[in-house]
């Protein structure tokens, strides 16, 4: 069973930058593809990023594109989201999720975490 735990949510101004990580343990994290969605309140969960198993490739959400970088490191089985120039829009709380490819729709992905909260104030 993958388990995942996300980190690095908070309060920030606009034009400020945050750094979220998500944990994994349980699976073959190293040969899966991994995600970043988001979910603001009263809204659908979200595409935000992905990026394959090698971290070769990486695809984003025109949202957040050029201002989002989707990283990882297979040694400590982690995924990274750097978050720069954030809007107040990118209010919402951000999931991790362990997938079978690049999806950009939820369906994909087998398992997720908890989410940490995002909040940028204007």
């Amino acid at each position: 069973q993958v388990q995942l735990v996300e980190s690095g949510g908070g309060l920030v101004q606009a034009g400020g930058s945050l750094r979220l990580s998500c944990a994994a343990s349980g699976g073959t994290f190293s040969r899966s593809a991994m995600g970043w969605f988001r979910q603001a309140p009263g809204k659908e969960r979200e595409f935000v990023a992905a990026i394959n198993w090698r971290g070769s490739s990486t695809y984003y959400a025109d949202a957040v594109k050029g201002r989002f970088t989707i990283s990882r490191d297979n040694a400590k089985n982690t995924v990274y989201l750097q978050m720069n120039s954030l809007k107040p829009e990118d209010t919402a709380v951000y999931y991790c999720a362990v997938g079978k490819s690049m999806a950009i729709t939820t369906s994909w992905y087998d398992y997720w975490g908890q989410g940490t909260q995002v909040t940028v104030s204007s």
